[in-house]
């Protein structure tokens, strides 16, 4: 009890804190949340600006797919068979011989591939572009047998290529006219009327590199047969109504004929009466 007159003491407060405790408690805060910033950028990915977020699905590492390579395994022999040929060089190099013939199917399937040896000495290979060495001819079939060969298995069939005559000529055969489809002919593969190279016509309407360097005759073939099965339905579509405008040009010269003739024959007997 406190007499009267004396002044009244404070009573110490045991809930107020330290100062010091209070200090501590405040670092511990500010700590506490410096590292829980820190932990979300580290799990926050960096985005680097103007550099495009690598994908693994992304287009430009897709391997390019060739459309030349068949579809299929099937060998067997089609109504249409497409040929191509590589030559050398004979007599005076300037002569050409067959030197390695290929045919494919309408799938682009290999019916038959021979290096093929001429009658005459070969005196340039052609290496450059026709891909033959002298060691290729060392164990080739004779002229005779692939001359044969190619003849059986283009008789009765559409024979597709690419300036047939030449490949023609170097076998020294024939076809009937009705059933060649020359792709370096075909009206809509002409540019102002001329011939295109069939590596042109492959890369502009295939999409498809060849003759970079050595001419493969697979590919060749190949690639005259894809241009052909991709314009087959306009292409015979075109060849019938070339047929129809022809045997009508062929009906009239003959009614024009018969007119003159009876023409003819009239004054004739005008003439001996």
């Amino acid at each position: 009890m406190v007499a009267a007159g004396e002044p009244m003491k404070n009573k110490p407060n045991h809930n107020q804190l330290n100062p010091n405790w209070v200090q501590l408690q405040q670092k511990l805060k500010l700590n506490s949340s410096k590292s829980s910033r820190t932990s979300k950028e580290e799990d926050t990915p960096k985005l680097i600006l103007g550099k495009r977020k690598e994908r693994p699905d992304d287009e430009s590492n897709d391997p390019q797919v060739d459309p030349l390579v068949p579809v299929n395994d099937d060998s067997s022999l089609t109504d249409a068979v497409a040929i191509d040929c590589e030559m050398v060089g004979v007599g005076q190099g300037n002569k050409s011989a067959l030197g390695r013939v290929t045919m494919v199917n309408k799938w682009g399937n290999v019916l038959y591939d021979e290096f093929v040896r001429p009658v005459e000495r070969v005196v340039d290979f052609r290496t450059k572009i026709s891909g033959i060495r002298s060691r290729d001819l060392k164990k080739a079939v004779d002229f005779w047998t692939a001359q044969k060969k190619v003849a059986e298995l283009m008789k009765g069939r559409l024979l597709v290529g690419h300036a047939l005559q030449n490949d023609l000529k170097a076998l020294l055969l024939s076809h009937p006219k009705k059933d060649i489809r020359d792709t370096s002919e075909y009206q809509p593969f002409l540019k102002s009327g001329c011939r295109r190279a069939l590596r042109h016509l492959a890369a502009e309407i295939l999409g498809a590199k060849i003759q970079s360097g050595e001419h493969c005759p697979i590919q060749d073939a190949r690639a005259a047969m894809l241009l052909y099965q991709r314009n087959r339905k306009e292409w015979e579509r075109s060849l019938k109504d070339q047929f129809r405008l022809k045997k009508k040009q062929n009906k009239g010269k003959k009614k024009k004929k018969l007119r003159n003739e009876d023409t003819s024959n009239a004054n004739h007997a005008i003439t001996e009466s």
